[in-house]
């Protein structure tokens, strides 16, 4: 096949899909690099996770077609019948998401929420640096949540990493670029493949408006004065 003959690409990922993918990976970075040592980023950057946690949520069900969680999340049988493709070097047709990447981003959506929610009532060893809602609980129990923060954290390192390898992977041996195609939002596939549907605007401005405004909320301890 010539380079003129080459499918064009399909439009695979929305601007907000990408976006808070994106976002995400570099809010955890900065959380991580942060932690115990500038802890008013710190707690911007979680606020900021929080907020990309509810709206991909929303946009989990009100979203572009790929970013919908019934599109990409299988049962076991489709989840077992992809995994045995995982040898051959044939790249993937599925437009979004695959079975098993499905579930590693529930995975670590499911990490990153028990994560920041454990923050939000932890409490430094010193009772200096604690979180919004760590004065709903006691010293101890707020001890407590800080080491399932940390270990939490620990969990969401390994998913990263698996989440790396899962990339280094499809680039070398199935010769798909996922990096590229949450760049651009779009792919060239083989053969013809539905299309990425587009969602409303305004689902898009309510999503951002819940998610801005639970993430304030958030950061006031759910004491706000109007």
């Amino acid at each position: 096949m010539s380079a003129t003959d080459q499918p064009a690409p399909t439009r695979l990922w929305d601007g907000p899909t990408r976006l808070v993918h994106w976002s995400m990976a570099i809010l955890i970075v900065v959380s991580w690099l942060t932690a115990g040592k500038q802890m008013d980023v710190h707690r911007l950057s979680g606020y900021a996770v929080i907020g990309l946690l509810v709206f991909r949520l929303w946009w989990g069900v009100a979203g572009g077609s790929t970013a919908r969680f019934a599109s990409f999340i299988k049962g076991p049988g489709a989840t077992l019948a992809y995994a045995k493709t995982l040898g051959s070097r044939e790249a993937g047709e599925t437009p979004g998401h695959n079975p098993l990447g499905a579930w590693s981003v529930v995975a670590m959506l499911l990490v990153l929420i028990v994560q920041v929610s454990l923050g939000l009532f932890a409490v430094d060893i010193d009772g200096i640096e604690s979180g919004p809602l760590s004065d709903k609980v006691d010293f101890d129990t707020g001890r407590a949540f800080a080491e399932g923060h940390e270990l939490s954290f620990r969990v969401l390192q390994g998913l990263i990493g698996l989440h790396l390898v899962a990339i280094a992977y499809y680039r070398f041996w199935k010769r798909e670029n996922l990096v590229a195609a949450m760049v651009t939002g779009r792919r060239v596939f083989a053969h013809a493949v539905t299309p990425l549907k587009t969602a409303p605007v305004w689902r898009l401005a309510l999503g951002v408006i819940v998610a801005a405004a639970f993430a304030y909320a958030v950061a006031k301890g759910f004491r706000i004065k109007f």
